[in-house]
């Protein structure tokens, strides 16, 4: 589907240049749904539980999103406005709440900067219609999937689910791929890595990964269509390969702790999304 006349073609300076400063602001709030959202489910866990059983709820203030303002987790210090400018309050607070010197963690600055870094770049690549306007919400939500699950081993339906319906909204009208491939998608990406963990299960006895990662790989699937889930797979394998082995080499990485498969799945959807076209025009003219 063309872009309108009124959005900017690939490659324009200006709109690139706004979309790397909408990035760092959207990057600060992606802090805060990293941070919160893995909190909002254990206490609604924490209420079902306790309302099954007929005891009080432990959780009963407002607690999402926007309320209440953030602050700083030891001393509960308020951030104020002018503290929550992107990046630039880290570096002149020196790494630390104003008000305890407790350390704050580095995650915040690299969401904030990688985030506008992507946004430039998928902005660039894709222009500002409707094409680059869709996966800019295709990297906020992967972004925030990939750092909840890094920290907590958790792939939320709250954001798969939005990122798989999304996906086959906009492929109402063709904006990536047809309908037809992104309903084949979705269901290929889903029930593939639904059958390597059954038969992984199967063989060791063990769980490979968890359900949120076929979730992951159908929305990815429902974006760009089932010729683009080999690529995806093999992408995320590869990244998944070289990370863990740089963790057990250098870091000292324990075999037997898990490592979450869904950073490498959303890198390599974000990667796909970007270069998996050309790759695949590569890969078939030297076949011919």
């Amino acid at each position: 589907m063309q872009d309108g006349i009124f959005f900017l073609a690939a490659g324009s300076r200006i709109p690139t240049v706004m979309a790397a400063i909408f990035g760092l602001l959207i990057g600060s709030f992606l802090n805060v749904v990293i941070h919160r959202l893995p909190i909002m489910m254990q206490r609604e866990s924490d209420n079902y539980v306790a309302h099954e059983s007929g005891e009080p709820l432990p959780h009963t203030d407002r607690y999402n999103l926007l309320m209440p303002r953030s602050a700083c987790p030891q001393c509960q210090y308020q951030i104020g406005i002018s503290e929550n400018v992107p990046i630039f309050r880290y570096l002149a607070l020196c790494s630390k709440c104003k008000s305890s010197k407790t350390p704050v963690s580095a995650r915040y600055p690299v969401v904030e900067a990688l985030t506008g870094a992507l946004s430039a770049l998928l902005i660039w690549n894709f222009g500002s219609g409707w094409s680059g306007l869709a996966s800019l919400v295709f990297l906020y939500l992967l972004i925030a999937m990939t750092f909840i699950d890094t920290e907590t081993q958790l792939l939320p339906d709250d954001l798969t689910f939005p990122l798989l319906w999304i996906g086959l909204l906009l492929n109402l009208s063709g904006l990536f791929v047809s309908l037809h491939e992104a309903v084949i998608g979705a269901a290929a990406g889903y029930l593939s890595l639904w059958s390597i963990y059954w038969l992984f299960k199967l063989l060791t006895g063990k769980e490979g990964m968890g359900y949120g990662d076929f979730k992951l790989l159908a929305a990815l699937g429902a974006w760009m269509g089932w010729k683009m889930l080999p690529i995806i797979i093999l992408f995320s394998s590869l990244v998944g390969a070289v990370v863990g082995l740089a963790l057990t080499v250098f870091f000292r990485y324990s075999r037997d702790k898990p490592i979450p498969f869904g950073p490498y799945l959303a890198t390599a959807g974000l990667l796909a999304l970007l270069y998996g076209h050309t790759i695949m025009e590569t890969y078939f003219d030297f076949l011919a």
